[in-house]
């Protein structure tokens, strides 16, 4: 009889070692993700914010407005002023036709002169004209000669002059354009843009709202990947590597534990206090090394939960 109680006595004490075995650790941590918190870059009221906490958004998604009522005022004060000031340029082309026809009836009185000219000199060879007729009529030829010059540059002058004037008026456009592009931009703020996608863990504000530029309007995390922060004493270190894939455990509430697979993903380059909530592999350690390890998520699993660690 006491032969068959040392015996289960034997069998119990091996049931428990394997069992002790069986969910021994060699780290411990929690869960952590990577949070962001989105905050508003307008001043304004929210006129739309289509979002509640544990919704699931994409990335880039569109899930508020906030008033740009008062910028878009100014944006459209602006571009009247641009459209104004383009009334004010004056198109050189004007002045150059003008020019031109001048030039074609000083052109068109040279021909006449010397064709007077020509038909002058022939008559003076002939004793029929004088030479004072020939002189006068070179001296015309002379003087509308010195006149389309004067002509052709007071056309360019005109033209040069205008340019120098629209180019003033159109440097101001330059400048007001750049300030409608400044107001569009802020305009463009006012939509709320998801940058991240994930899970949205908390709602600071709500449709109707008065929000400012930096005021938090929600947080969100990407779930689908959690990490899991552990620690380990220094004579674990050689144990891991990074990408090292690991076992990762949590309590079930059975009595039991959920296995997830995990990957070493980053290992803390200097040791630091084990922190009072950690306990590692050798308690007594004092300095201890930080490990992340990234987990896919099945739903299960939350920020702030405890969880082992096993690397083999």
């Amino acid at each position: 009889m006491k032969n068959i109680l040392y015996s289960l006595a034997g069998i119990a004490l091996l049931i428990t070692s394997s069992c002790q075995n069986k969910f021994k650790s060699d780290a411990s941590g929690v869960f952590e993700a990577e949070e962001v918190i989105v905050s508003a870059e307008q001043t304004g009221r929210l006129l739309s914010f289509n979002l509640n906490e544990g919704d699931t958004i994409p990335k880039n998604a569109i899930i508020g407005q906030i008033d740009v009522t008062p910028d878009k005022l100014r944006a459209a004060q602006v571009e009247a002023t641009i459209s104004a000031l383009k009334q004010k340029t004056t198109d050189p082309e004007e002045q150059v036709l003008f020019a031109k026809r001048q030039l074609l009836v000083q052109q068109s009185q040279m021909d006449q002169l010397i064709r007077e000219k020509n038909r002058t000199a022939n008559l003076l060879k002939a004793d029929a004209a004088t030479q004072k007729q020939l002189d006068d009529l070179n001296s015309s030829i002379d003087q509308l000669q010195k006149q389309i010059a004067v002509t052709n540059q007071q056309m360019q002058l005109n033209v040069s002059n205008i340019n120098t004037g629209n180019r003033s008026i159109l440097s101001e456009t330059d400048q007001l354009k750049k300030s409608v592009d400044e107001i569009q931009n802020q305009i463009d703020k006012g939509a709320i843009i998801n940058p991240v996608a994930g899970t949205v863990l908390t709602k600071y504000a709500y449709e109707g709202e008065m929000t400012s530029v930096g005021k938090a309007l929600y947080k969100i995390a990407d779930l689908d990947t959690i990490t899991l922060r552990a620690y380990i004493s220094g004579d674990q270190l050689p144990e891991v590597k990074l990408d090292q894939t690991v076992k990762v455990l949590i309590d079930n509430g059975k009595n039991d534990f959920t296995t997830y697979t995990g990957k070493i993903s980053w290992i803390s380059a200097k040791s630091e206090f084990t922190p009072k909530t950690i306990q590692t592999k050798d308690e007594r350690a004092d300095l201890v090394y930080a490990i992340k390890i990234r987990v896919k998520n099945d739903g299960f699993l939350k920020i702030g939960m405890y969880a082992e660690v096993r690397f083999k």
